[in-house]
């Protein structure tokens, strides 16, 4: 069996009983850092072996942790915090172990983008989750691509080029666009700036941010058609 098994992205008290429980039972635990999972795994007391699974060897690993799946070891891959696969390693040994057969379990648990999304005040019935945008090659492209989304849109983003996204979402999509930007969630600084993307601006150009980063989007506003609109005038 696979566990994929997400951990606290702050207060460790998110980390749930079953996530607990299935790492001492582990075999191996696949981490995305191994100094930073270790300090999770000595607070809850989980003495299992740790192996270091991360985007920059995940196709080179990825092989043998099946091999072990298939002999019948119990795995459990675990990220710096939050759900493995969600911005961070996952997809890859997911894809692998189920294409040899082998079955795959994912807990829920933590991860930011839901707090985010739903502290937002924006709607969230319909949302897509965009992630981390491209650096460079693509972003403008992928921007271009989204204006005429109507959902709810979720980003993850560096405190370092905060201002600068929001800007760069200001030109595409206009500064009374509602935004809201979450940081630090599930920690003792937890913070929720909400706005026009222009007031929003103001406020980090003004305060710098610190720490980890969600920017919950609102989509296009959908235009009504000239028909309901002479409906209701009539």
């Amino acid at each position: 069996m696979l566990y994929i098994i997400p951990t606290p992205v702050g207060n460790l008290e998110d980390m749930t009983m079953r996530a607990v429980r299935l790492l001492k039972e582990a075999d191996v635990v696949l981490a995305e850092d191994t100094r930073t999972s270790g300090i999770l795994l000595k607070h809850f007391d989980i003495q299992n072996r740790l192996m270091s699974h991360h985007k920059f060897n995940e196709h080179g690993t990825s092989a043998s942790v099946v091999e072990r799946l298939k002999a019948g070891q119990t795995v459990a891959l675990i990220s710096d915090a939050g759900t493995p696969g969600i911005s961070d390693p996952g997809f890859f040994l997911v894809r692998e172990a189920v294409a040899a057969g082998i079955e795959v379990q994912t807990l829920p648990g933590p991860t930011a983008c839901i707090p985010a999304l739903v502290s937002s005040g924006l709607p969230c019935d319909r949302f897509c989750f965009e992630g981390f945008l491209p650096q460079k090659k693509g972003r403008q492209t992928h921007l271009d691509s989204l204006k005429e989304e109507s959902r709810t849109m979720v980003f993850y983003e560096s405190p370092f080029r905060l201002v600068k996204t929001l800007q760069q979402f200001a030109e595409a999509f206009g500064t009374d666009r509602q935004v809201s930007v979450s940081r630090e969630i599930s920690k003792i600084h937890e913070e929720h700036v909400r706005g026009t993307l222009a007031e929003v601006i103001e406020h980090f150009t003004t305060t710098p941010p610190k720490g980890e980063i969600v920017i919950v989007l609102a989509g296009k506003a959908k235009v009504k058609s000239k028909a309901k609109q002479n409906d209701k005038t009539d």
